[in-house]
């Protein structure tokens, strides 16, 4: 089917080019978005008072697709900031401090769990179970806030998610889009996926590590899992107590991983339970805790932690809302505008590089690789990589082979830009967990992740 490009689609990619080169000068996003919002609704509706409407709206439905980790997050921030302030955090920690004793430690262990975990129940479950546990350790033996962002962030929402090895929603939609069985896409995403795991975390570690010899990044212990502005708060249990909380705590999250395999909980199910988890934590230690004021400690937790995840998002909502008209928020937002046999601007954007390109096994590596990072534009990671597989079943019948391997790299680049490694707003919950800028973040990432992109890619044309 012949893929018809308008102005909208021209539009949205002058607008994601202005994105990307004002994020690498470092300055913010938010209003180029708001206009890029603001011109592809008069270009699709012709009306002011439509565009100008369409702003708002589009800030609802980012805020309604974020709703659910802006939740998770300031819920989780609640009860770190009551586990800090009762000391119950300090007797956590104690335990791994004799195990994690150098920054280079903190940074692979914290890395390997996360993937482990994500394996099994996604990253954004994951992220809350580390975070409050281990994030104390590695900022307490010298491994900044961002480093352990990044491993949390490159391990579990690029590693595992990009293989998706246990839960395989990923490899389903990419066999799926590209007639294939899955165990043939799971295979030839084995190599690929460690590949690109392996370069792209070791680069990571050694820019990590330059920029902490050069004094370029520092440990600051002001992040909010080890704020603590009542410093008295800490003799409002015994020892004994926080010993007991300490035990209780780890023992309630191990508790909902037994769920989690038992009710084969997974992804939104598997962050609703962590979620709720804390809340049950944050009101018993209040109880406990303050006894007579325990109620309002509750509710002023709950506060402290509303007010973190809504300003850790705030700069995000705007940006979101434009990536979002790129596939169905468009006609959500908008209307039916694009033609009628548009997949969404990114899909189309996508399926228009792939249809131009010359056909041989190194053009067709790098094009996949360049379809799957585009249509990750979105931020979700799995809404293009269907095209990613339907792509890559043309071009294999144009080679005479690859077409598992070809699938299969579309699916790890899709999901390793969008899924949570380069768009700020997919990986907010490793940056508010950790409680870093989840733009610097994203700046963090992009150059391992180009590199491992590039090394993957090439693998992948001997592969074909």
């Amino acid at each position: 089917m012949e893929i018809e490009l308008t102005m909208l689609h021209w539009i949205y990619l002058l607008f994601i080019g202005l994105i990307i080169l004002f994020m690498v000068l470092r300055r913010d996003t938010s209003l180029i978005c708001i206009i890029g919002i603001f011109l592809l609704a008069l270009t699709a509706t012709g009306s002011l008072t439509e565009s100008i409407s369409s702003i708002f709206n589009s800030f609802i439905f980012a805020i309604t697709q974020l709703l659910s980790t802006i939740l998770v997050i300031s819920i989780i921030v609640a009860m770190s900031k009551s586990l800090t302030t009762t000391g119950i955090n300090d007797a956590m920690i104690s335990p791994f401090t004799k195990l994690i004793k150098t920054p280079t430690l903190a940074y692979w262990t914290i890395g390997i769990l996360m993937m482990v975990i994500s394996w099994f129940f996604w990253p954004s479950p994951a992220v809350a179970l580390l975070g409050a546990v281990l994030l104390p350790v590695a900022l307490r033996v010298g491994l900044p806030a961002l480093g352990a962002a990044m491993a949390m962030n490159l391990f579990g929402h690029g590693i595992a998610l990009s293989g998706d090895y246990v839960i395989q929603a990923a490899p389903k939609l990419t066999a799926d889009a590209a007639g294939l069985p899955i165990s043939e896409v799971l295979a030839a995403s084995i190599p690929l996926v460690a590949v690109m795991g392996i370069v792209t975390t070791f680069s990571a570690f050694l820019f990590l590590k330059r920029d902490m010899k050069n004094g370029k990044l520092k440990v600051h212990t002001s992040t909010i899992v080890m704020n603590s502005s009542d410093a008295d708060s800490s003799q409002a249990l015994s020892n004994s107590s926080k010993k007991f909380f300490a035990l209780l705590i780890p023992i309630l999250f191990a508790l909902d991983i037994v769920a989690m395999i038992t009710f084969n909980l997974q992804g939104g199910d598997a962050t609703a339970l962590i979620g709720g988890t804390s809340v049950l934590i944050l009101i018993l230690i209040s109880l406990v805790g303050y006894k007579g004021k325990g109620l309002e400690k509750t509710t002023s937790f709950l506060i402290e932690g509303f007010q973190f995840g809504f300003k850790v998002f705030g700069p995000v909502i705007p940006i979101a809302a434009f990536f979002y008209l790129g596939d169905s928020g468009f006609q959500t937002i908008i209307g039916d505008s694009l033609p009628s046999t548009s997949q969404g601007i990114v899909n189309d954007l996508g399926g228009a590089l792939a249809s131009v390109v010359p056909i041989s096994q190194s053009v067709g590596a790098i094009t996949l690789t360049t379809v799957g990072a585009i249509t990750g534009l979105d931020g979700s990671g799995f809404s293009g990589i269907s095209l990613a597989g339907s792509v890559a079943s043309l071009f294999a019948e144009a080679i005479g082979s690859g077409a598992a391997t070809l699938t299969a790299l579309g699916q790890v680049a899709g999901i390793w830009v969008g899924g949570g490694t380069l768009v700020p707003w997919a990986l907010i919950p490793a940056a508010a967990i950790c409680g870093v800028d989840p733009f610097e973040l994203a700046r963090r990432n992009l150059m391992p992740v180009i590199i491992g992109l590039v090394v993957t890619t090439i693998v992948a044309m001997f592969l074909i």
